[in-house]
């Protein structure tokens, strides 16, 4: 089911985390914070939105690095019922893709919850002080990639955020599959 972020919460204070990255590390806040702002990416394997952006994400992403805006990907579907967003999978994907973020998995859930991520993917800009700023789309992509020149909204909000302190007072929400939320009875033995 398609779902849309709700609008951006100025000022909202990013929530810490303690999570397992595909190269066996684990990954707080901290360590995927950069100096000149912060980008936290829900997002998974399977859902054909990621899919048709990801590319565009790899490069959005590896050029904001460059800039002093730390990365960080949070996988939160529950892998038992969606096996592609397996831990496994993630290290593949990542491997193949050569994400230049770390890649995380919240198999509690708790992260998303305490962010009220909703869908993939879900970004949440923050500015050097942890505020967040944007809460938009990438781009113009849906299930499907934009034109090669749509503009880079996610990737100027980020430069915007990191030259002000500001996020661009409009944004566009982004659009994707929903979460796939574990049974509230199952285990997180993942």
């Amino acid at each position: 089911m398609a779902v849309t972020t709700p609008i951006c919460d100025f000022g909202w204070k990013a929530v810490d985390f303690n999570l397992l990255g595909v190269d066996g590390k684990r990954y707080s806040l901290a360590e995927g914070k950069g100096p000149s702002g912060t980008l936290v990416i829900f997002m998974c394997n399977h859902c054909p939105y990621v899919k048709a952006v990801i590319d565009r994400l790899v490069r959005d992403t590896r050029d904001l690095i460059a800039k002093g805006i730390g990365v960080i990907a949070i996988n939160v579907n529950d892998a038992a019922q969606y096996p592609e967003d397996s831990y496994e999978n993630m290290q593949r994907w990542a491997r193949e893709k050569n994400f230049p973020f770390p890649y995380v998995i919240d198999p509690s859930q708790e992260i998303a919850h305490r962010y009220d991520a909703v869908c993939t993917p879900d970004f949440f800009g923050f500015n050097a002080k942890l505020e967040l700023q944007y809460r938009g789309r990438l781009d113009e992509s849906k299930k499907e990639a934009a034109a090669p020149t749509a503009r880079r909204e996610l990737f100027e909000a980020m430069m915007q955020i990191a030259n002000t302190g500001r996020g661009p007072a409009d944004q566009i929400p982004s659009m994707g599959c929903s979460i796939k939320w574990r049974e509230p009875n199952a285990t997180a033995a993942q």
